[in-house]
């Protein structure tokens, strides 16, 4: 059966075909002033879509089509077609013979190169396709959208600086703030900087993050990483609180390292004071608090405790599973076991099961991903804050 693509071959033809008939119709013709013949190459060519032969239809018609000024357009849309079917091999080719015009002229010369750009991206031909942006990029029509894809490919190639270059460019010349975009960039070159030990640059570079730009969660973040593994203890546990005084959706990343930092000190009195000082404003935040301390196993710290048990207790689905009332009102012994086995069954389950999830896109992971690899978003993941029962109950449904 025909496909869309060949429909929309089979009109190409026809285009050029009347087009071709028109120009001899209309145009200068011989002393006989008779019409011209429709082209027989035309015929053979629609013969071949007739037959579902679509290759060899397209071969012809290249081979057909000499480019000049009245078909490059056609050259133009015949490669955008062979990008979306997939066959950029093709695409190349076409926009390659429209380079290859020694008279073309300028801006024709630089649609052809952003087209073959394209190309190149489209193909995971990264450095090709970085090398015609970056021409595009110094003055042409196509700065902005070369910008733009420099970025992209900067951002595969985690060439972070030459990210920021084009970014600060872009922001300049397309009138648009790039800012939580461009502190990203530099949060990613203090994480590599502290990766490889060098945390003088580290400290640099989420400096630059957070200088003079909307203030990103990630960059409090990492300073608070930094002092950790550079063993200043009490520089992480003042920046772990602030981040926990801000009661923002990072207290899903700060809470274990809090945690661990208080007890590296041996106490985690401050931390259960801060807790229940910042639960007092925000009292929404214990399912967030409960939630990451049952992924993490985080035990013993009381305020911690307590809303991991109000968070069963309270969880309307979990009456499903287990007998609240019973459990509410057995004997602290048996109740303090019953909730361990609780709490352990919902560890498995919410381990089981994504903590992430973009808000842009709705795409969900295991771990926090900064950039969101299926909308490119930045920071646009946000944690769960519930245990996800959907599993569990559809398996119910289905025993029953």
């Amino acid at each position: 059966m025909p496909t869309e693509s060949t429909f929309l071959l089979a009109g190409l033809f026809l285009l050029l075909a009347a087009a071709g008939w028109a120009m001899g119709r209309f145009g200068e013709r011989d002393e006989e002033d008779a019409p011209p013949p429709l082209n027989i190459d035309y015929l053979k060519g629609l013969n071949f879509l007739l037959n579902e032969q679509t290759d060899q239809a397209l071969e012809h018609f290249l081979e057909m089509v000499r480019v000049d000024d009245k078909t490059i357009e056609t050259h133009f849309a015949l490669g955008s077609l062979f990008r979306r079917r997939g066959e950029v091999d093709r695409a190349i080719r076409i926009h390659q013979n429209i380079i290859a015009r020694p008279d073309l002229a300028s801006e024709q010369r630089d649609q052809a190169l952003f087209s073959l750009a394209k190309d190149y991206l489209h193909a995971g031909l990264l450095d090709r396709a970085e090398k015609l942006f970056v021409r595009l990029a110094e003055g042409s029509r196509y700065q902005v959208q070369a910008l733009e894809n420099l970025c992209r490919i900067y951002e595969q190639e985690k060439e972070w600086q030459k990210a920021i270059d084009a970014g600060q460019k872009l922001e300049t010349l397309g009138g648009q703030s790039l800012a939580l975009q461009i502190a990203h960039y530099y949060c990613e070159l203090a994480e590599k900087s502290a990766r490889e030990g060098d945390f003088s640059s580290a400290r640099h570079y989420v400096k630059k993050a957070q200088s003079g730009r909307p203030r990103t969660m990630r960059g409090a973040l990492t300073r608070a990483h930094i002092a950790r593994e550079t063993d200043d203890n009490k520089t992480a546990i003042r920046l772990y609180h602030r981040i926990i005084d801000e009661h923002t959706y990072i207290i899903a990343e700060a809470l274990p390292e809090i945690v661990a930092a208080y007890e590296r000190d041996g106490s985690t009195d401050g931390l259960d004071k801060a807790l229940r000082n910042m639960l007092q404003g925000n009292p929404e935040m214990s399912s967030l608090i409960a939630y990451t301390a049952i992924i993490n196993n985080i035990v013993g710290i009381p305020v911690i405790d307590d809303c991991v048990d109000d968070y069963i207790l309270n969880e309307p689905t979990l009456s499903e599973f287990v007998d609240i009332h019973d459990l509410t009102n057995a004997d602290e012994g048996s109740k303090s076991e019953a909730l361990q086995k609780v709490r352990a069954a919902l560890a498995k389950l919410a381990a089981a099961t994504p903590r992430y999830q973009c808000q842009e896109c709705g795409f969900s992971s295991q771990r926090l991903l900064w950039q969101c690899p299926s909308c490119r978003n930045w920071e646009t993941q946000r944690p769960a804050s519930r245990v996800q029962f959907d599993t569990v109950l559809q398996h119910s449904i289905t025993n029953h």
